[in-house]
């Protein structure tokens, strides 16, 4: 979802700005200092479910992370031709899954400000199945409440991580978002075929 569908600017404005900010008005530090003294715990935590856990951070952090985010909200933005690829992929017939490390009330958020979920016929959090995309349980275990045929499902994603463990379950189909924040350039992303924005999907599906 986030780096895929919606704009990451949101979430990195968020981890490495608005919350250093806040962080530092309560602790009497600086943004710089603030994000100093933060970055390790995201690194020692980065890539589990922890650090895609609301409870986590306001607990760790004793602040209200989500009232934090709302302050923010209006970075929340769907990415450029994203929903035009959900409704032809609709159009289409296809059974469209959301499968993210968004947390409930993130997620919550995010589909109050842009309506997405929609399009879908489910949405599967992996903290309902206690395991980040990035593992392959997370995929064993989406296999068993949404069933899918890995040689003729297609995976978007703007992780090398998530990437990656979905070609190491057996996913045929697999593209990376070399844009997902809109503020920051386009990355070269390895070994997967990668797109800028849907537009590139669409333009093949005419084809």
């Amino acid at each position: 979802m986030d780096g895929t569908l919606l704009d990451l600017h949101f979430d990195n404005h968020f981890w490495l700005e608005h919350l250093p900010i806040r962080y530092g008005e309560r602790h009497g530090l600086t943004a710089d200092a603030a994000l100093e003294r933060l970055h390790p715990r995201f690194k020692a935590v980065e890539g589990t479910l922890a650090w895609y856990s609301l409870e986590y951070w306001s607990r760790e952090l004793d602040m209200d992370i989500l009232t934090m985010k709302r302050e923010v909200e209006h970075l929340i933005r769907v990415l450029p031709h994203a929903e035009q690829f959900l409704q032809t992929m609709q159009a289409m017939g296809k059974r469209l899954v959301l499968v993210t490390n968004a947390h409930a009330p993130v997620l919550g958020l995010k589909m109050e400000r842009t309506r997405l979920d929609a399009y879908f016929h489910n949405i599967v959090s992996s903290h309902d199945l206690g395991h980040p995309k990035e593992t392959p349980d997370f995929w064993q275990r989406l296999q068993e409440v949404e069933p899918f045929d890995p040689g003729a499902t297609l995976l978007a994603d703007d992780s090398l991580p998530v990437l990656r463990a979905a070609r190491d379950y057996g996913l045929k189909h697999i593209v990376a978002m070399r844009r997902p924040d809109s503020r920051h350039p386009a990355r070269e992303m390895e070994d997967f075929a990668a797109i800028e924005t849907f537009a590139e999907l669409l333009d093949k599906e005419g084809d």
